[in-house]
């Protein structure tokens, strides 16, 4: 059995993803996440030359997540299924929800703030997410499966907003049901 101990690199990666949704890109510095990663703050710029760099590499490792997620989901035996589990999932999140907010939805609603392209790579990844969904709608046989996906997108990202504002993990339960319900009344 072979050691499979991360690289630095992905350290690094791993450790801008938590400090930035813990603290947000702007107030992290490379120290934040050189001291979260446990790599000397010299060797992120052997890996990273810009904080942009570093925060490009968190949202593909967002896009990498939720590619493995999806592909977890998707061995599930049926749509229906794969959306109530992905539902289950964000709610199993509540907590680091009602502290932090959603750990995507807060990076993307930063980035859109800024004027240097890094918005339209969070873009990207919400469009996988929303594209996915719509496939598994579709595959319900649904003919407004683009619109039930972007519909349960966004109450995720409002239960979350919500949960996290109001610092109330029991929001993002209830909600949560009431999506899961939802999903069994469009079958």
């Amino acid at each position: 059995m072979t050691d499979s101990k991360p690289t630095k690199r992905e350290r690094l990666v791993a450790a801008a993803v938590q400090v930035f949704h813990e603290q947000g890109v702007e107030k992290t510095t490379l120290g934040d996440i050189a001291g979260a990663a446990d790599v000397p703050l010299g060797n992120v710029y052997y890996y990273f030359k810009t904080k942009n760099q570093l925060v490009e590499a968190a949202v593909d490792a967002h896009c990498a997540q939720l590619h493995a997620l999806t592909s977890q989901l998707d061995a599930l035996p049926d749509p229906a299924t794969r959306l109530k589990s992905l539902i289950a999932g964000w709610v199993e999140q509540r907590d680091v929800a009602a502290r932090f907010g959603c750990p995507f939805g807060t990076l993307a609603t930063e980035l859109d703030k800024r004027d240097d392209g890094l918005d339209q790579a969070a873009a990207k990844v919400m469009r996988a997410l929303i594209d996915w969904a719509e496939s598994q709608f579709t595959l319900l046989g649904r003919p407004d499966a683009h619109d039930l996906a972007i519909e349960l997108v966004a109450a995720y990202q409002g239960m979350s907003v919500l949960t996290n504002t109001l610092r109330d993990p029991d929001l993002m339960a209830t909600q949560g049901r009431r999506l899961q319900t939802w999903i069994d009344t469009l079958t």
